[in-house]
């Protein structure tokens, strides 16, 4: 079974809430472990009760999670990250959110590199979506709607498959303790979900178009059949070339199945410019609205 390594951050204070929500949660424990990781310790958590359950490593660097470009694993094995974040927006609304990183053009102004792309599974990023929602009903957090993001900003050069999931979007929310303790628990659902999500049976895809809180594939996430690791926004979807849609592939944990387009999320010059290099591929182009 695989190794998941949740990462916070003194940097953060959403994160430092998250964190806090771990250790004294009474439905898991973390304890203390003999590992070190970013001259911080390590907590590990027990198995949980009844449930196959990966091994989780708790972290915690003081380090910007978006700049954290150095894992610096040594004896700590991990085959998933998961990023407990904070979310900003101009707006400030309360919110729960999930998506993975990369930059789609030669700006990499919030970590990462140009034009690169963390390491992606379209199914972690799916359980992370879902228990996000089974952890906000269960709670019945109804001011904190849940959202997926476009892939955006850094990390990208971990060579470990990741997600973010975030509470926002402001001061007030990144300590809002009921908020903290949802996302913590999602994150734990999240590992548990992974496990059962692995099935022949659900589409691997690649999305692109829309807006950057990507409504309709908020919607199609739904859906049980289909998962997707990279959401390219409608703003850079020009700027794609072949070697960005290669980089899409290979950096999906999963085998890709097919490229999902927001039709109505793309203007006829952006679907001129898309279309035929996604025709390049050996992989059907398939609509959001297919899996509605």
């Amino acid at each position: 079974m695989p190794n998941f390594l949740i990462i916070t951050s003194t940097e953060d204070k959403a994160s430092m809430n998250i964190r806090e929500q771990f250790l004294k949660s009474k439905q898991y424990t973390f304890n203390e472990s003999s590992l070190k990781w970013h001259e911080n310790k390590v907590y590990q958590m027990e198995p949980l009760k009844g449930a196959q359950c990966s091994t989780v490593y708790l972290g915690l660097t003081n380090e910007k999670l978006i700049f954290l470009d150095d894992l610096k694993l040594n004896d700590l094995k991990t085959d998933f990250i998961i990023f407990a974040s904070r979310h900003a927006s101009k707006a400030s609304r309360p919110s729960l959110l999930v998506h993975t990183t990369g930059n789609w053009n030669d700006s990499a102004d919030f970590g990462g590199s140009p034009n690169d792309l963390s390491e992606a599974s379209a199914l972690l990023f799916k359980a992370g979506f879902i228990s996000l929602i089974e952890s906000a009903n269960f709670a019945r957090l109804i001011d904190f709607p849940v959202d997926v993001e476009v892939t955006h900003h850094g990390p990208t050069i971990l060579d470990k498959p990741l997600i973010f999931l975030e509470l926002g979007s402001s001061k007030k929310e990144w300590g809002n303790i009921p908020a903290g303790k949802v996302v913590a628990d999602a994150i734990i659902n999240t590992v548990i979900k992974y496990e059962y999500l692995l099935s022949p049976n659900i589409k691997i895809g690649l999305g692109f178009g829309g807006t950057h809180y990507a409504p309709n594939f908020n919607r199609m996430l739904l859906n049980n059949e289909v998962a997707i690791s990279f959401i390219c926004p409608k703003y850079f979807i020009r700027e794609l070339d072949d070697s960005m849609i290669k980089l899409m592939i290979e950096n999906t944990f999963e085998k890709v199945d097919c490229f999902i387009i927001d039709w109505k999320g793309i203007n006829s010059e952006g679907k001129s410019h898309l279309i035929p290099i996604l025709e390049e591929y050996d992989i059907p182009i398939l609509k959001t609205k297919d899996f509605n």
